[in-house]
């Protein structure tokens, strides 16, 4: 597989919600969900400056709430957040439709959960002819779900990369990777990538 082409990339973010995961839920697994939720927030920024469009899912959020104010902030103006109510953004015309209307063909996903929105998110778009890629460290479910969900989607011939991958594919050389850093100081590289 070639590298992920920035200018062929789509950023969909999904379910990242504030009632999604009370914190009686996050007990065991409450720092590994905040790290997620950084790098996504991360990523979102780092698509901004590279004019990456964003789309951004939220599963019923009347019950679900919306995306966490962390990435909600790293939004670019630009992006687009659309409720979901099936699983799969593909499934759901008005995200597909947004999806379609980016021109790109290569769909990087972030999000939660790991083993089902994200993995039917996968599946799906890959069935209908996309190249997907899902950022393994930007994505979370709770206790083993997270591997077992990474396990499906490489079953499925799913590409995965880390954020700090994406990154490089993103901005392909040296030079590139040193202005972009030089011209976006302000952006903190989150836990666990290491620029």
């Amino acid at each position: 597989m070639p590298l992920i082409d920035r200018d062929d990339s789509a950023l969909v973010i999904i379910d990242v919600q504030s009632n999604f995961y009370p914190p009686t839920r996050l007990d065991v697994d409450r720092q590994r969900f905040h790290d997620v939720v950084r790098r996504i927030a991360w990523i979102a920024q780092v698509a901004d400056r590279l004019n990456i469009p964003v789309v951004v899912t939220e599963e019923d959020p009347a019950a679900g709430g919306h995306t966490v104010p962390e990435i909600r902030e790293a939004l670019p103006a630009k992006a687009v957040t659309l409720p979901k109510n099936a699983f799969a953004v593909w499934d759901n015309p008005d995200i597909a439709a947004a999806l379609e209307a980016t021109g790109r063909t290569t769909t990087v996903l972030v999000g939660i959960e790991t083993d089902i929105c994200v993995a039917h998110s996968a599946i799906q778009l890959h069935d209908a002819g996309k190249r997907v890629v899902v950022v393994d460290d930007a994505a979370y479910s709770p206790g083993p779900a997270h591997e077992r969900g990474l396990r499906r989607l490489t079953g499925q011939g799913i590409e995965m990369l880390s954020a700090k991958e994406l990154f490089y594919d993103w901005t392909r050389t040296i030079a590139y990777a040193d202005t972009f850093h030089d011209t976006h100081a302000e952006l903190p590289v989150p836990p666990g990538v290491r620029l």
